[in-house]
């Protein structure tokens, strides 16, 4: 057997194994405040309550003048990626400009908070790891749900160019 020929009876005994755990679209996901005054919610994609594994994924979604708390985790790291909007994330007293396309990982010992200071919603994507009990929070607030402008966002049917 060659190396190419072993590699590839290696990947496909490999791919008889894989077994998606979850399969999702946006209309899916379940919404939150975490508190009925928040000016932001949390769309969960995946979590240990839906995916079996110590992480949260979700889209947040910013009001304009939404911001999260100043808060910082035991252990857990926190990514963000923004679909579209402008913000800052201030971590340790530095603030750092976020617009579509821009993401940012804050170290697990960073006290920090994102704002939303653009004109329009600000969406990020953000990935907690490990969940340190953050999906749980969320899921402990308050049911809310997306509305048209987030359903065009989130299927991209907002960037979509006419023929």
């Amino acid at each position: 057997m060659t190396q190419t020929s072993s590699a590839v009876a290696s990947a496909t005994d490999t791919a008889q194994d894989c077994k998606l755990a979850v399969v999702k679209t946006y209309r899916d996901y379940q919404v939150y405040r975490i508190s009925p005054e928040d000016r932001n919610r949390l769309a969960i994609v995946f979590d240990p309550k839906t995916a079996d594994v110590s992480l949260t994924y979700c889209v947040e979604i910013f009001e304009v003048g939404g911001e999260t708390p100043s808060h910082r985790h035991n252990s857990a790291v926190e990514m963000f990626y923004v679909l579209k909007g402008e913000g800052e994330a201030v971590c340790d007293g530095r603030v750092v400009p976020l617009k579509t396309g821009d993401s940012i990982l804050i170290p697990n010992s960073g006290t920090h908070e994102v704002r939303n200071v653009g004109s329009d919603r600000l969406y990020m994507l953000c990935i907690m790891v490990p969940n340190e009990d953050f999906a749980e929070l969320i899921r402990n607030g308050v049911p809310d749900e997306l509305d048209e402008e987030d359903l065009r966002v989130l299927s991209r049917t907002d960037v979509l160019m006419p023929c």
